[in-house]
């Protein structure tokens, strides 16, 4: 039985390496982000990871399979900064939906990796789409703190998060308020006590018995809080108000171990300076412009390049659960902040920020150093565009995976393919002969 054990774990191994290719891109327009693009570039990948970057006419090896991207565009794959993959099938419906638990007597304890479905459709939609990585986060249930989310590598055959337990997620402002008991005092008080008996376990004490039913944390939720105060966890707060965000920059000076990162933030652009100075990125969608709340009255599209000129670190994301903001969708969110640039009074990114907002950005923000970048070392994650990845028409023509070629199938693209105009009323399924 061993012998069959290792038999089988020395195939496994094999096969994995031999997907692994030695590939030369050669001859496009390849987007590093640590520097200006190279126009007719190559890059070579190795084992997983890019071996060297280098200018037009760089000597191919033998042994290389060439992958030629003339007139392409050639960039690292795109990490969307916040999204749900993996973690919801349908958010309309509760069977398939493991975002939010509202019933549970769990809260900060919640680690999401424990729903993830590697089978999940949207994942291979992003993949086709340049999308080879993201940040996956929860939504609040009863409580403001919503649990752990992971980060994803969207590579085919994938069956567990690249980085489980990678951030806690809470909610401040009006659905703080909500979930509190109905007013922003109420949240705070629930986050400050929930964060004293984090602080209280870290110094070797006992979980505090003498508060009210309803403040008292349970010991897994203060444990898992813990890691938030070391700083082994960043700690994602949702907060939209220009005030709410300036409650919300008290956090690290109270807990000198926090690592804050703000999201959403419709109206920072009116505290910019101060999240600057606090050294506190933000994850944002950076697409929303109008008052549809109280909290977000100061909307504009000149959020994200008002935070940028004031020298925030800005990713984008999609931190709302609607099907029209997808992370599919990111490298046409990153173009309209280079186009808001463009506009009388606009406020944007250039398209240098604004294509590192949806790649190197986020990886930065979460640590992962060898993500989002083309360099000697960094993952292979490679996208091959069919032009500008920003502009609205472009696609993806190839994307590699850790050095891995990836399939650009969905089950979009194979129904498209059975429904094709044109097929005989025979070769329908039954259920539509009639």
């Amino acid at each position: 039985m061993r012998k069959l054990l290792l038999a089988l774990l020395l195939a496994a191994s094999s096969q994995a390496v031999a997907q692994q290719e030695r590939i030369a891109i050669t001859g496009g327009k390849v987007v590093t982000n640590g520097g200006a693009p190279i126009e007719g570039g190559v890059v070579l990948i190795s084992g997983g990871s890019v071996e060297r970057v280098g200018p037009a006419g760089t000597a191919v090896p033998a042994g290389y399979r060439v992958i030629d991207a003339n007139g392409k565009w050639v960039t690292p794959g795109i990490i969307a900064g916040l999204s749900q993959f993996g973690a919801v099938e349908v958010s309309g419906v509760s069977s398939s939906n493991d975002l939010s638990a509202r019933q549970s007597p769990a809260t900060a304890a919640l680690m999401l990796e424990g729903a993830f479905n590697p089978n999940e459709t949207s994942i291979p939609v992003g993949r086709i789409e340049g999308v080879t990585a993201a940040i996956v986060g929860p939504s609040p249930g009863r409580s403001l703190f919503a649990g752990q989310g992971y980060v994803l590598s969207l590579a085919d055959g994938t069956t567990e998060p690249l980085r489980p337990r990678a951030f806690q997620y809470l909610v401040y402002g009006e659905r703080g308020a909500s979930l509190a008991g109905g007013s922003r005092p109420a949240a705070w008080i629930e986050i400050t006590n929930a964060l004293e008996e984090a602080q209280r376990l870290l110094k070797g004490g006992a979980p505090s018995r003498d508060q009210s039913r309803d403040l008292r944390l349970a010991p897994e939720d203060a444990q898992a809080l813990t890691l938030v105060l070391r700083g082994a966890q960043p700690l994602l707060v949702r907060a939209e108000r220009a005030s709410d965000i300036r409650q919300v920059l008290k956090l690290p000076r109270m807990y000198p171990g926090i690592r804050l990162v703000l999201v959403s933030a419709n109206e920072g652009w009116l505290v910019a300076d101060e999240i600057a100075r606090a050294g506190v990125p933000v994850i944002t969608l950076g697409m929303n412009n109008r008052p549809d709340s109280f909290e977000a009255i100061g909307s504009t599209m000149s959020n994200v390049g008002r935070l940028a000129a004031a020298g925030v670190k800005v990713a984008l994301g999609v931190p709302d659960l609607d099907v029209s903001f997808q992370p599919r969708n990111l490298p046409h969110y990153a173009g309209n902040m280079v186009a808001q640039a463009r506009l009388p009074g606009g406020v944007g990114l250039s398209w240098d920020q604004a294509f590192a907002a949806i790649s190197r950005t986020p990886a930065e923000i979460f640590g992962l150093s060898d993500m989002g970048v083309l360099k000697p070392g960094a993952a292979a994650d490679v996208v091959v565009w069919s032009g500008d990845p920003l502009e609205l028409t472009t696609h993806a023509e190839q994307v590699i995976i850790r050095g891995v070629p990836q399939s650009l199938e969905s089950r979009q693209t194979q129904l498209a393919r059975r429904y094709q105009p044109g097929r005989e009323r025979t070769q329908l399924p039954e259920a539509y002969s009639r």
